[in-house]
Order: C-alpha cells, then structure tokens, then sequence
C-alpha cells in the first residue's frame, strides 16, 4: 500500500502548514485525517510550538534521546520534521496494517518545498496556540538543543 501512497499525484495530498500550531493539537488532527484515508503533507515543521515552561520541555526531549542504547533504541529523531512525524506516529495504530497505512501518507518537510508553494496550504485554526501563551518553545529550538543542525 506504500507504492499505491506514493504513486498518488502531489495534487491529491492536501498541504497543510503548522507555523503557530501547537504540536499535540496540530498532530491529533492530522492523525485522525490520516486514518479517514486523506494524504497529508505537512509544511514548516520547524515552527510548530510546544507548550509548557521551557526548562520542562527541553528536559522531555533530552531524555527521550537519552532512552535506550545506540544498538537497540528506540530511537527518538533530532530534526523538527521528524519529530513532529514520531508525534504523529504515536497518535496512530502504527503496529497493525491500517496505521501503517496511513503514517505512509504522511509526509513532514521544514520550510516549504519547491513543489508545494504553488499550492494552497490549510491551517487547522483549532490548533492555533493562543495569542496570551507566555511559555513555548518551537521545535526548531528543541531541535538546535537536541544537536540537530537545523
């Protein structure tokens, strides 16, 4: 079902654009579209916001990289765009067939791809971080942190 994913025309994937969205908001949508069969790309991955005191959030990321050994994992990503896709991955059934399925119909990428800039992009209003939110950090911060060379 992978190749069939693939083989979909870049026009059918819907682009959905997660500057300001809140990470947890921004990935449940997106994972519940997944499961209803859309093919989603997402775009500027790097400027999702995650919530919470900033001492606390980077202490979450730095010890899901820390968890397990080099040899047996897991292994937790660095880059922006892939750790919004192991968000997404956690939302899903990704060990049975249907969410297999539907986690190879996601695609993430930093910044907008040449591809894509012509298309409309969405954006999920209700996962908008709210204006009066004080304490964020965006992925392209916890990346840096984590070592990524964003």
């Amino acid at each position: 079902m992978a190749e069939a994913a693939a083989a979909l025309p870049a026009a059918s994937a819907k682009v959905v654009d997660v500057s300001g969205l809140v990470l947890g908001r921004a990935s449940s949508l997106i994972a519940q579209r997944l499961l209803a069969g859309e093919q989603i790309v997402v775009v500027n991955a790097e400027k999702c916001v995650v919530t919470g005191p900033r001492a606390s959030v980077i202490a979450h990321y730095t010890a899901a990289r820390a968890r397990g050994s080099v040899r047996s994992g897991p292994h937790f990503p660095r880059y922006p765009d892939r750790i919004f896709r192991r968000t997404v991955r956690g939302m899903l059934p990704h060990l049975k067939t249907r969410g297999k399925e539907a986690y190879d119909r996601l695609e993430v990428f930093m910044g907008v791809p040449a591809e894509y800039r012509s298309t409309p992009s969405e954006v999920l209003d209700i996962a908008k971080a709210p204006a009066t939110l004080r304490t964020a950090i965006t992925l392209g911060e916890v990346s840096k942190l984590l070592g990524a060379r964003v």
